[in-house]
């Protein structure tokens, strides 16, 4: 058990209305010999984790009445409006123009306000700051929040309860709010592996600096794990527990997202097959009998085909 333990069980019966139970898949086979667990998050209402943290933060805070406020490079944005639409809660998002079409129309059908602001997630976050300084709205983070880490360490009770025997569990990183989810349950008790893009490695970057530095961010997935430095609550729970991290290419990461259509026909963004690119690239090698896990965990990629509904 560890300090957060508590907060996370509790999160997870608070947050049974309003999040679904996501899907296992058992003995998937990468390779010709490795057999991994994967647990399939994208599934999730908005496609994405953020979700649970979102709406956590939501059922927890004393919302003002101007509402909440959140930057984003598009999924943290879809969850804060989904969770404030469900509560009733006005909500205004801000996103940089790389979060992309899909992201962008995902927020819109929710009915929050939407700005969109020329340059990065950094950007969106300093007009999301000046918003809530304007007109008192409570800002939601993205990941670096205790009550955000909260919700998404119940991704992670939840997997435990559905009969999760890994021993290590390949996580994408990008703040860090997720695996941090995934540190404040299972705390030394299973592997957790951060799984980072070579174009925007936070945690990797800070571990090697020995504290959170501003990094470099671009690449295929930088729409969802470019933030520019890694959390200090996962970097605190990464250093506790000697969380290692590897590094993938782009390719390495678009090669996995095309496995996961070919293999399974789960249609994923890039950020999503980020853990599994691990795995299929040889980043990541499991010694001989180690159990291993995967969290499949966004699903708006850009190139959605358009359909018609009947």
């Amino acid at each position: 058990m560890t300090e957060w333990t508590q907060h996370i069980r509790a999160a997870a019966q608070a947050l049974k209305p309003h999040v679904r139970e996501t899907s296992v898949l058992r003995r998937y086979h990468v390779g010709a010999s490795v057999g991994i667990e994967l647990k399939f998050e994208h599934m999730q209402h908005m496609g994405n984790f953020k979700v649970r943290g979102a709406m956590n933060t939501l059922l927890h805070g004393d919302i003002p009445p101007a509402g909440v406020v959140a930057a984003s490079g598009g999924n943290h944005g879809a969850a804060v409006a989904f969770a404030a639409k469900n509560l009733g809660v006005p909500a205004h998002i801000f996103v940089p123009e790389l979060a992309g079409p899909t992201k962008i129309d995902l927020i819109k059908s929710t009915g929050a306000d939407l700005t969109v602001v020329a340059g990065q997630y950094v950007n969106a976050l300093d007009a999301a700051m000046a918003y809530a300084k304007d007109t008192g709205a409570m800002q939601i983070h993205a990941y670096d929040a205790p009550q955000t880490v909260v919700g998404q360490g119940t991704l992670f009770a939840e997997w435990q309860e559905q009969g999760l025997e890994a021993d290590t569990l390949l996580i994408a990183v990008g703040g860090g709010g997720l695996i941090a989810g995934a540190l404040a349950w299972f705390g030394a008790s299973k592997k957790i592996v951060a799984v980072e893009p070579e174009t925007c490695a936070t945690l990797n970057g800070a571990l090697l600096a020995g504290a959170p530095v501003d990094v470099p961010v671009s690449g295929v997935a930088v729409n969802a794990l470019g933030a520019k430095r890694i959390g200090s609550i996962c970097f605190d729970l990464a250093t506790r527990y000697n969380t290692p991290s590897v590094l993938v290419s782009d390719d390495d990461i678009l090669r996995a997202q095309a496995t996961l259509w070919q293999d399974l026909r789960q249609y994923v963004e890039p950020a999503g097959a980020t853990a599994l690119a691990a795995l299929t690239s040889g980043a990541y090698i499991p010694a001989l009998g180690e159990k291993v896990a995967v969290l499949v965990c966004g699903a708006n990629p850009n190139d959605l085909p358009k359909i018609t509904m009947l």
